[in-house]
This record gives C-alpha cells, sequence and structure tokens, in this order.
C-alpha cells in the first residue's frame, strides 16, 4: 500500500475536531507534502479565515504525518510529538474557507528525536506562509 493511500488518522496522533490535514500527497524522508481544504466548521476558523494558528498547526501536523509515514513502514505505533520552535514564521495572507492548503516541509536536519524542517504552505501557485519548524518527538505511543 502507497502511504498516500493510508487514512490520515492512522498517520497522526490528532484527533477531530484538531485534525488540520486530509492525506498525504506526496513522502519520502526528506520531503512531505499534506493537503487541507479549510471547511467552515474548523475549529481554528473565525470570519471566513484559518487563522494564524491553524496554519501552525497544520505544518506541525504535516511533520506529524511525515513521522507517522515512517513509522508506519517500520510497523511501528505513532508517536506523540511536539513542537520544539517556530522561526520565521511569515503570512501573505490567511486561507479562506473551501481553499485547499497544499503543505510542503523539507527536512533539513534530524538529530535524535528532534527534526528541523522548512515549511511552505500554498494555495494553487500562491505561497500563503512560510515558516521555519523544529519538532521534538517523543517515546510516548499517541494510542498508549
Amino acid at each position: 500500500m502507497r502511504v498516500e493511500d493510508i487514512p490520515i488518522l492512522e498517520l497522526i496522533p490528532q484527533r477531530p475536531p484538531f485534525v488540520m490535514v486530509d492525506r498525504v500527497m506526496a513522502f519520502d524522508r526528506m520531503l512531505t507534502s499534506t493537503a487541507f481544504t479549510v471547511a467552515a466548521e474548523c475549529i481554528f476558523v473565525e470570519d471566513g479565515q484559518l487563522m494564524a494558528d491553524g496554519v501552525v498547526e497544520n505544518v506541525a501536523q504535516t511533520c506529524a504525518a511525515r513521522m507517522g509515514c515512517i513509522n508506519h513502514i517500520n510497523n511501528e505505533n505513532v508517536k506523540l510529538g511536539f513542537i520544539g520552535a517556530i522561526r520565521n514564521m511569515s503570512f501573505r495572507r490567511l486561507p479562506r474557507v473551501g481553499e485547499t492548503l497544499i503543505t510542503s516541509i523539507a527536512v533539513r536536519e534530524e538529530v535524535f528525536r528532534m527534526t528541523l524542517v522548512d515549511a511552505e504552505v500554498r494555495i494553487g501557485d500562491e505561497v500563503v506562509a512560510k515558516a521555519e519548524m523544529k519538532i521534538a518527538l517523543s517515546e510516548v505511543d499517541a494510542k498508549g
């Protein structure tokens, strides 16, 4: 089975209504992309827009989906992870309800259980946000 076909809830520790990724679009150990269509009932939507904290969570969950794919390949359980740092976050605009975000993360460094990524969030050809994010992965199973 291709990781792109795996239901997202098998790859990430988050559960509704806190899920900010719909599916994995592409995966390898260095580059992962996810898709997320902003719904009006999303907990991070206000006045028809996905707020900045929702975009940050979308990036973090893209990182979680990457690790979930690795865990799936290795027959391991999904682990809990935490945002360790966010740097150079910039927004061109906030996504609107009905728009689909394509979020890509490129691994810059991975040391022990810490991963530093460069993230880019697009809607179509438009880059709407960028950031550097550090994710710390715990050894705690998400379903433990």
